[in-house]
């Protein structure tokens, strides 16, 4: 295979809600500060932004896959509805990350079982949610120094439910190659800005925009199919429900009307996946039948929450409850929010 050119990423952007606010950045090799005094039960901005390195992009059987590299980073997994922290150690070298999508859409892959084998050794590799890049999968690693390394990205194939075009995908496994070439001063180089003052306010940093690599993005408001229902929070996160009907019914859905939960993120609209939602439907205050949803992977429709419903059933609130808050690991930023889910109501709009 050939060697990659690292791509940097260009643009490190000021924070979503604040607007302008860009401040210098600082080429260093750097260890992270305190988190912030106050931390909110919700999204806000953590106490630094940083870029990263491409260290190259790979392609096997239905999937595209990117390696990318940064500092090393603490980052919290999640144990059901506890977060427990993974600190920086003194053999981290990088925050080594993948990323899987299709490369017909551009949709990005969770819940794939992404694992990397590096140089011969197999990594634990999480899947995780940054404000920067979405959903994707990484860890702190090790690296014996300057030189060549190779990089075997792995996925086990999707074990959820996918429909339209995706229906005949992703089922099996699939393995790529990736090599790079990794420098300290490589590594140094990439940018690194301290929020200071904005640090623990509601918010989140902006998407980071690089060339080929997608970000996990849920559909815009006016781009999901259907009947648009209406919107909820809870615990942070923001659900957009929409009805498809008849022809509007995704392949391999077997109904009449199909309700959709578009799960995503605050401020950057990122999607959420891995929990667990059931619900139900009231027409005037009566509970008139009771939903599970599936999580299911469409071309349209990104990674959402659908359960079928019969074509008589007349509601006017949709119920959600959270049964599994989001089984991923959390960057700085994310990791107080999505974790006390309450029960949400969604009026359906007039």
């Amino acid at each position: 295979m050939n060697r990659r050119t690292f791509l940097r990423a260009s643009a490190l952007t000021g924070a979503a809600s604040l607007a302008g606010c860009t401040g210098l950045f600082e080429s260093q090799s750097v260890r992270e500060p305190p988190l912030a005094d106050f931390r909110p039960n919700a999204v806000y901005l953590p106490t630094h932004a940083e870029g990263m390195e491409m260290a190259g992009m790979g392609t096997a059987g239905d999937y595209q896959f990117g390696l990318m590299y940064s500092y090393p980073h603490r980052f919290w997994n999640m144990n059901e509805r506890a977060t427990q922290k993974t600190s920086i150690t003194a053999e981290d070298t990088v925050h080594l990350m993948a990323t899987v999508w299709d490369p017909d859409t551009g949709v990005v892959l969770p819940e794939t079982g992404l694992s990397v084998e590096l140089d011969g050794e197999e990594e634990v590799i999480y899947p995780m949610l940054s404000q920067q890049m979405g959903f994707h999968y990484g860890d702190n690693m090790g690296l014996s120094g300057d030189g060549t390394y190779t990089a075997t990205v792995s996925v086990g194939g999707l074990n959820i439910e996918r429909t339209g075009a995706f229906a005949e995908k992703f089922a099996d496994p699939a393995s790529a190659d990736i090599e790079f070439e990794f420098s300290q001063s490589k590594l140094e180089a990439i940018p690194y800005r301290l929020l200071e003052d904005e640090a623990g306010n509601r918010g989140a940093l902006e998407p980071m925009q690089m060339e080929m690599l997608p970000t996990a993005t849920a559909p815009a408001k006016d781009a999901l199919p259907g009947e648009f229902i209406g919107e909820a929070t809870s615990g942070d996160a923001l659900f957009y429900a929409t009805l498809l009907s008849g022809g509007d019914v995704p392949a391999g859905i077997d109904a009449e009307r199909y309700l959709v939960l578009s799960a995503r993120t605050p401020y950057n609209h990122m999607v959420l996946p891995a929990m667990g939602l059931s619900g139900s439907l009231a027409n005037s205050g009566e509970t008139v039948t009771d939903l599970q949803f599936t999580r299911t992977l469409d071309p349209d429709l990104n990674y959402h929450y659908g359960t079928a419903i019969d074509a008589d059933v007349s509601w006017d609130e949709l119920g959600v409850t959270v049964d599994i808050v989001p089984q991923i690991a959390r960057h700085e930023g994310y990791e107080t929010a999505f974790i006390d889910m309450e029960p949400t109501t969604i009026q359906r709009s007039s």
